[in-house]
């Protein structure tokens, strides 16, 4: 498997080269760092213009690929690979060195204006994510992995649907494959409270509605991980809830090693992931790297 990097040195992308490297060490997998640099528009060939630019977009990809392999070769401990390439979409020109690269994943940053610690998804993240054919995996802002480490535990926004039930099979095979644990969350948001007594009660009767069936779908769902292999203690269930998403996830206990997976929630033929608005809250809440599944 080989993880496609979005990387470029103006950005704060070393927290996805870092992502990628764990990951590929959980796996014994390779990265390959992708720079995307400004595509010239057409002018007279061998005209000074043209030499400029030229000049100056390889001035910039060399350098960028050479900074992204002096990040990755300071703790990968994996094969890696770095390169630049011109596009006038950023993400149209990664998703091409996906295919030549058949990568099997896509790791980019956070945006520069998102809370420290937490995942930003950027303009450019979120066209990636409506038409990518492969998984996309976003840092936090500021993510630094420690040294040498792997992914030991993947968390799974578990929904209880045809999309979930299906992640949580892709994801369980991984989990057997390079021995992390597996966790599944079901998230939901608190409302406000109310103060007349009686709609404060029907809430609260909701609220153990809610918790009860969450609670028996997570408990199939265990089963049918019990069914396929997993020992009862080497699967987690945790409900979630907090007044809003931040709060709900912070409820939750996290490590390092932790990374989280939500699946697509639309079947729509011409998007590839894209995330409901739900799920879209969740992963921006997130305090560990996300991984969003077509």
């Amino acid at each position: 498997m080989t993880y496609v990097v979005g990387y470029s040195p103006h950005k704060d992308d070393a927290c996805a080269l870092s992502v990628a490297a764990q990951f590929a060490r959980s796996d014994k997998d390779s990265v390959h760092a992708v720079t995307v640099v400004p595509q010239g528009w057409e002018v007279a060939a061998g005209s000074a213009t043209d030499g400029d630019f030229t000049a100056w977009a390889q001035g910039q990809g060399e350098a960028s690929a050479e900074e992204a392999l002096t990040l990755l070769g300071a703790d990968a401990g994996v094969p890696i690979a770095a390169s630049w390439v011109t596009g006038r979409s950023v993400p149209a020109a990664l998703l091409e060195q996906v295919e030549a690269l058949d990568a099997d994943m896509i790791v980019v940053g956070s945006g520069a204006n998102g809370a420290p610690g937490r995942v930003a998804m950027t303009a450019k993240t979120d066209r990636l994510l409506h038409s990518s054919p492969v998984p996309v995996a976003i840092a936090p802002r500021g993510y630094a992995a420690e040294p040498g480490s792997r992914f030991t535990r993947v968390t799974v926004g578990f929904r209880d649907d045809d999309a979930t039930w299906h992640l949580l099979q892709r994801v369980a095979d991984i989990c057997r494959r390079t021995g992390a644990s597996l966790r599944l969350v079901t998230v939901a948001l608190d409302r406000p409270p109310m103060y007349t007594a009686a709609v404060s009660g029907a809430e609260d009767l909701v609220r153990e509605q809610w918790r009860r069936q969450a609670s028996a779908a997570q408990d199939e769902a265990v089963e049918h991980l019990v069914d396929a292999g997993f020992a009862r203690d080497e699967v987690e269930t945790v409900l979630a809830r907090g007044a809003t998403w931040v709060e709900a996830l912070d409820s939750v206990e996290w490590h390092s090693g932790d990374v989280l997976v939500v699946g697509s929630s639309s079947t729509h033929l011409l998007t590839q992931v894209f995330l409901g608005s739900s799920a879209a809250k969740i992963v921006r809440a997130s305090p560990v790297p996300v991984v969003v599944v077509p």
